[in-house]
C-alpha cells in the first residue's frame, strides 16, 4: 500500500496500527463489524496480525486475540474456507502450520484500510498539527476511560464456583 497517496508517513501509519493494538480489545464487536462489513472483530484482529507479522502460527493468533486455541482454530477455518487466508507448512519445521494472507484476503485487507485512510485523512485535513496533537492526547484519555470501563466490567461479572466433594 502507498502511504504517500493518502499524505500519511511511514510512522505516523504505524503510530495508527500501535494505537489499534491497544485499543482492540476494548470495542463491541459490532462497532468492528460495521467498520469492516462481513468481518468479525476477531478476523479484522487476525488480518491486523497478519499484515504486521505476514505469517504467524496458531497459537500467536490464539493469544492475539484472546481466544482458546480451539475457538482460534475455527476462526481461521472459516476464513480459509472464505478465500481470505491460506494454511502452508514451514520451511524450516515441516511440523509448524503456518497462516498468512491468500490475494483475496490481502486485496480485501488493503481495500478497507485504504478506505479507512481516505476517511482519515478528509478529517486530518482539516486539521491543524496543534490540533493533531490535541487529538492524539485526547485519544489517549479516551483509551484510559475504556480501559477503566472495561476492567469495572470485568471485575462486575463474578464466576459461580461449584465446590467438588
Amino acid at each position: 500500500m502507498n502511504l504517500e497517496e493518502y499524505g500519511i508517513s511511514k510512522d505516523i501509519f504505524q503510530t495508527i496500527i500501535n494505537y489499534i493494538d491497544e485499543v482492540k480489545e476494548l470495542f463491541s464487536s459490532e462497532i468492528w463489524e460495521n467498520i469492516f462489513r462481513d468481518c468479525s472483530k476477531n478476523e479484522i484482529l487476525i488480518f491486523w496480525l497478519l499484515y504486521q507479522r505476514d505469517e504467524v502460527n496458531m497459537t500467536e493468533i490464539a493469544e492475539y486475540i484472546h481466544v482458546p486455541l480451539n475457538t482460534a482454530t475455527g476462526i481461521v477455518s472459516r476464513m480459509e474456507k472464505n478465500g481470505l487466508i491460506q494454511r502452508c507448512r514451514s520451511e524450516e519445521d515441516k511440523r509448524v502450520v503456518l497462516i498468512g494472507f491468500s490475494q483475496k484476503g490481502k486485496t480485501q485487507f488493503q481495500s478497507l484500510v485504504g478506505e479507512m485512510m481516505r476517511y482519515g485523512t478528509k478529517v486530518f485535513s482539516e486539521l491543524t498539527a496543534e490540533e493533531i496533537e490535541l487529538f492524539l492526547k485526547i485519544m489517549d484519555k479516551v483509551k484510559v476511560v475504556l480501559k477503566e470501563d472495561k476492567n469495572k466490567e470485568k471485575a462486575s461479572k463474578k464466576v459461580r464456583k461449584i465446590n467438588i466433594e
